[in-house]
C-alpha cells in the first residue's frame, strides 16, 4: 500500500492544530459566551481550560513520538485495550472533528448573509422550523467542493492554505485587540460575573472542550512529517496550538466586553460585530471582522476535514471499517476516497441545516474530552517513570472532570434526551460499519 505525502513542518503543523481549534465562535457564540460567565468567567474559564489541557497535550506529544499513526487514539488505545475499546475511542473521535464539517459549511452562509443579506432569499424547505435558502446552500456546496479539491490535490497545497489563513486571522484578531484598548472603557466590564463567580466560571468551562478541539489534529497527520522533522516538534506544535488558542479567546472576549457593555450584547446576533459598531461607529471595522471571521471559519472547515479524512483512512487501513477507505491516490498521494467519503457526508449534513446538528455538536464536545481521557489513560498503562505517569495522571484527572460536567445531571449544562440520542445513533452507525467490514 503506498504511503501518503510527507510534506508537513512545524508551521504546517501548528497552523492545524490552532486553524481547527478557533473558527467563527468568537463571532457567533459570543453572545453565549457572556451570558455564561461573563467578561471575567468567560475568560478565567477560557484561560484555565487553556492551562488544564497541556498535560492532555504533552502526552499526545509522547504519543505521536513513539506512535506516529494516523488513527491516533485508535492507535494508542491499541496498546492496552481490547480491539472494540479501541475502535470505539476512534470513532468518538471521528465524531468530534465530522460534526465540524457541516457545521461550518452552513455557518458560511449565516455570516454571509449578515454582509449579503440578500442571501436569505429563495426558500427550499424548512428543517425544524429553520429555513433553508438556495444561495445560503449553494454557497456551502461551493465551498465544500473547493476544500475537497483542495484536500484531494495535496497535503502541501491544504498546509500551504491553512498557513496563509492562520496568518491572517491572527494579524486582524490583533489589530481589533488594539482598537478595543483604544476605544473601550473598564466600565463596560461590570459587572465582572454573570452569575456567582464559581458557577460563571464553570458554565464557561464546560464549552471548552469543544472550542479547544483540534490540538490533537496534529497527531492525525504525524505519518505526513516532511523526512527529518524532529519528533519533538509534535509536542512544540501542539503546546503552541493551545496556549495561541486559549490566548485568543481569552483576549477576544476582553476585547469585545471592552469596547461595548456587555449586559446589552447577550441575546444578539453576531455579538463581536455589534459591540464593534456600537463602540466605533465604524462600519468599514465590522465588515473586516465579518471577512475574517470567514477566513476563520475556512481555516477551521479545513483542519477539522483534514484530520476527519485521515482518521477515516486510518480506520479502513486498520480493517475496522471497509478498507476501501484506505486507498491512496497514486500521484497526490492523498487519502482521495477518505476525502469523497467526509465530503459527501458534509453535503447531506448541509442539507440538513443547522436545527438538527445541535444535538450532536454538543455530543462532538463529549467526544473530545473522551479521546483525550483514552489516550491519557492508554499512556499511564504504558509510561515508564514516575514524572510522566503524573503528567498522565493529570491529564486523566481533568479529560474527566470535562466528562462528568455533560454527563451528571446535577451539574448545570449537562446532556439533554436528545443529546443522548445523538450519542446511541452515532455509536450504532460505528458498530454497523464495524460488523459490515
Amino acid at each position: 500500500m503506498p504511503s501518503l505525502a510527507r510534506k508537513l513542518t512545524l508551521p504546517g503543523y501548528f497552523a492545524l492544530g490552532f486553524g481547527t481549534m478557533v473558527g467563527s465562535g468568537w463571532v457567533v457564540m459570543m453572545d453565549d459566551w457572556l451570558g455564561r460567565g461573563g467578561p471575567l468567567g468567560a475568560m478565567l474559564g477560557f484561560a484555565l481550560g487553556g492551562i488544564l489541557l497541556l498535560p492532555v497535550g504533552y502526552i499526545y506529544g509522547q504519543w505521536v513520538q513513539r506512535l506516529p499513526d494516523a488513527a491516533g487514539e485508535a492507535a494508542y488505545t491499541a496498546q492496552v485495550f481490547p480491539p472494540l475499546v479501541s475502535y470505539a475511542t476512534g470513532w468518538m473521535m471521528l465524531l468530534a472533528y465530522f460534526i465540524v464539517c457541516p457545521w461550518e459549511a452552513v455557518a458560511v452562509g449565516k455570516i454571509a448573509a449578515y454582509i449579503f443579506p440578500r442571501l436569505d432569499s429563495m426558500e427550499l424547505y424548512r428543517v425544524a422550523g429553520h429555513p433553508v435558502f438556495l444561495p445560503r446552500l449553494l454557497l456551502g456546496i461551493g465551498i465544500t467542493a473547493f476544500l475537497a479539491y483542495l484536500n484531494y490535490r495535496g497535503v502541501r497545497a491544504s498546509a500551504t492554505f491553512q498557513i496563509w489563513a492562520t496568518a491572517s486571522v491572527l494579524a486582524v484578531f490583533l489589530f481589533v485587540v488594539l482598537v478595543s484598548a483604544w476605544s473601550g472603557s473598564p466600565s463596560h466590564l461590570q459587572p465582572h460575573f454573570s452569575r456567582a463567580p464559581f458557577l460563571s466560571i464553570l458554565l464557561t468551562l464546560q464549552i471548552v472542550p469543544y472550542f479547544m478541539t483540534g490540538f490533537e489534529s496534529v497527531p492525525k497527520v504525524a505519518e505526513e512529517a516532511h523526512p527529518g522533522f524532529p519528533p519533538r516538534d509534535f509536542f512544540k506544535a501542539i503546546a503552541m496550538a493551545v496556549i495561541v488558542g486559549a490566548a485568543f479567546y481569552v483576549l477576544a472576549v476582553g476585547a469585545v466586553s471592552y469596547i461595548a457593555p456587555w449586559r446589552q450584547l447577550v441575546g444578539k446576533r453576531f455579538v463581536t460585530a455589534l459591540a464593534f459598531e456600537q463602540g466605533t461607529h465604524s462600519v468599514w471595522l465590522v465588515r473586516l471582522i465579518l471577512a475574517i471571521t470567514l477566513v476563520a471559519l475556512l481555516q477551521v472547515f479545513n483542519g477539522n476535514f483534514v484530520a476527519c479524512t485521515r482518521l477515516l483512512f486510518a480506520f479502513g487501513r486498520r480493517g475496522t471499517i471497509p478498507s476501501f477507505f484506505s486507498a491512496v491516490h497514486p500521484v497526490y498521494l492523498t487519502p482521495s476516497l477518505a476525502i469523497f467519503g467526509v465530503t459527501m457526508a458534509t453535503l447531506v449534513g448541509l442539507l440538513l441545516g443547522d436545527a438538527l446538528l445541535v444535538p450532536v455538536t454538543e455530543v462532538g464536545s463529549m467526544a473530545s474530552a473522551m479521546g483525550w481521557l483514552a489516550a491519557c489513560l492508554s499512556f499511564w498503562l504504558v509510561g515508564k517513570g514516575l514524572r510522566l505517569r503524573f503528567i498522565a495522571a493529570l491529564g486523566i484527572v481533568v479529560s474527566l472532570l470535562l466528562l462528568l460536567m455533560k454527563w451528571l445531571p446535577v451539574i448545570p449544562g449537562h446532556f439533554s434526551t436528545a443529546e443522548w440520542i445523538a450519542l446511541a445513533a452515532w455509536l450504532a452507525l460505528g458498530l454497523l460499519l464495524r460488523r459490515r467490514s
